[in-house]
């Protein structure tokens, strides 16, 4: 999803990429020591667009708070440590954009920690986008299931309709080039 939402965001921005195993900046999101070196490598940054991380699919039954907090670690505390950390190094009237899902709003089967995470997500940017300073911004995108996906896991979830990516991309512009804040942009 990263590398399509970036197609888009490229006309007329420079981007600067970075990811556990490749990009320009290698981070781990999992490490806050990670995310403060990566923006002291960046110099200016006036946005920061976060698709990294997923959840896994659990089985309640077995499902445990440490398998839970394992999935919490790095889509929602990584991303609130990003923020967390980035507040202090984007520009003045600077963006984040973070990465939820569905199943916030839409439960499902297998997925319990998956609306944990996208929950906690969507909370986080309600209250963060309240205390940020210096007109940072901050919002994330909830996206169902990716038409790119569909073929792949559209069995696990029948009756979630395929997302274009166009709708998607169309979400994560929409933070980046208005001045919305503490927004949680549904896109299913």
């Amino acid at each position: 999803m990263g590398k399509r939402i970036m197609e888009q965001i490229h006309p007329g921005h420079e981007i600067i990429t970075a990811g556990r195993n490749g990009g320009d900046i290698k981070v781990d999101i999992t490490s806050r020591e990670a995310i403060e070196k990566m923006f002291k490598k960046v110099s200016s940054v006036d946005a920061l667009v976060c698709t990294a991380a997923s959840g896994v699919m659990d089985d309640f039954e077995t499902l445990t708070a440490e398998a839970l907090y394992n999935n919490m670690r790095g889509k929602f505390f990584g991303q609130a440590q990003l923020v967390l950390t980035g507040q202090h190094y984007l520009n003045d009237k600077g963006s984040f954009t973070l990465t939820s899902g569905i199943f916030a709003d839409e439960p499902a089967k297998g997925v319990t920690g998956g609306g944990v995470v996208s929950g906690a997500l969507h909370s986080f940017v309600l209250s963060a986008a309240l205390e940020l300073k210096r007109g940072l911004r901050v919002n994330v995108v909830s996206p169902g299931m990716v038409e790119d996906s569909a073929k792949d896991y559209g069995h696990l979830f029948p009756g979630l309709r395929a997302i274009p990516m166009t709708e998607i991309t169309d979400a994560y512009l929409q933070c980046l080039n208005t001045n919305i804040t503490g927004k949680i942009l549904r896109v299913y």
